[in-house]
């Protein structure tokens, strides 16, 4: 590649768009940007603009991981549904050369059957300093476990509460009524008894998509389907609670100031003007 380009005007530094910067470049490496209509180098792992700090907006979702259903006692208690995990969406500005991480968040693993077992809550999401709480345990005999959304209480002689949603981020888990255990809280909406709460669409990546949603607390549907934060399904009859799915972090970045500088795998898709990365493990993002 050529240092400059020369014309009977003078000459200048060589130039690309984002889309057509080098694909192997060295360290030090300078070039005109003409999508960002500014200088850049790279410094050996990012784009970084010489002229100026490109700032522009993205859209995220980060969803934690679904709670786990409870266990059961062979004909005597129900178990509670698992809690969705905490939902959280919006945007952001990000900073050209500036490194944003993301974590993802376990599904909770259910409770054990045999006796009345509560299951474990999700794991917690993270980016861009946000933090979206995991999903509340579905429970054996005593209360659901709070969480982003909160677990659903198990059965019992008397019943008792679900677990506490958190404010912003999902809703209640369902009471349990005398052995019928409750449900499970969605991002969308409480539990009410063993009616699980519903989960919220989102259309980041281009398609609606259901994230979030509580479970049952009885045999059902099963495990929380994985990267949608989904609670797990409790269980009756001396079986395990199932598990909760786990959690994913998406986002959105116009196409223009993509940069492809990234740790984690992730799935890297288009939808219009933008790009969208889909974090299922841990990484990062260079702005």
């Amino acid at each position: 590649m050529p240092i400059s380009q020369v014309n009977s005007n003078g000459f200048g530094p060589t130039s690309w768009t984002t889309a057509t910067r080098p694909s192997s470049p060295f360290t030090g490496m300078q070039g005109f940007n003409t999508t960002l209509s500014a200088m850049e180098y790279y410094n050996g792992s990012a784009w970084i603009s010489l002229l100026k700090i490109t700032v522009y907006s993205a859209s995220y979702l980060i969803v934690a991981g679904g709670g786990g259903g409870g266990g059961a006692q062979s004909g005597v208690n129900n178990g509670g549904g698992g809690g969705a995990g905490g939902l959280l969406s919006g945007s952001t500005t990000l900073s050209s050369g500036a490194a944003y991480s993301f974590t993802i968040g376990n599904g909770g693993a259910g409770g054990a059957g045999g006796a009345p077992n509560n299951g474990s809550q999700g794991g917690s999401s993270t980016g861009f300093g946000l933090t979206a709480i995991g999903g509340g345990y579905g429970a054996g005999t005593t209360a659901g476990g709070s969480g982003g959304s909160g677990g659903g209480a198990g059965g019992a002689n008397t019943g008792v509460s679900g677990g506490s949603g958190t404010s912003g981020q999902g809703n209640n888990g369902g009471s349990s009524s005398g052995y019928t255990p409750g449900a499970g809280g969605g991002a969308g909406g409480a539990a009410s008894g063993n009616t699980a709460g519903v989960g919220l669409a989102s259309s980041i990546t281009g398609s609606s998509v259901t994230y979030a949603a509580g479970a049952q607390g009885t045999t059902g549907a099963g495990p929380g389907t994985a990267n949608t934060g989904n609670g797990g399904t409790g269980n009756t009859g001396s079986l395990s609670g199932y598990s909760g799915g786990s959690g994913v972090v998406i986002i959105s970045v116009p196409t223009a100031y993509y940069t492809g500088t990234t740790t984690g795998s992730p799935t890297v898709t288009t939808s219009g003007g933008n790009t969208i990365l889909t974090f299922t493990s841990s990484g990062t993002y260079t702005a």
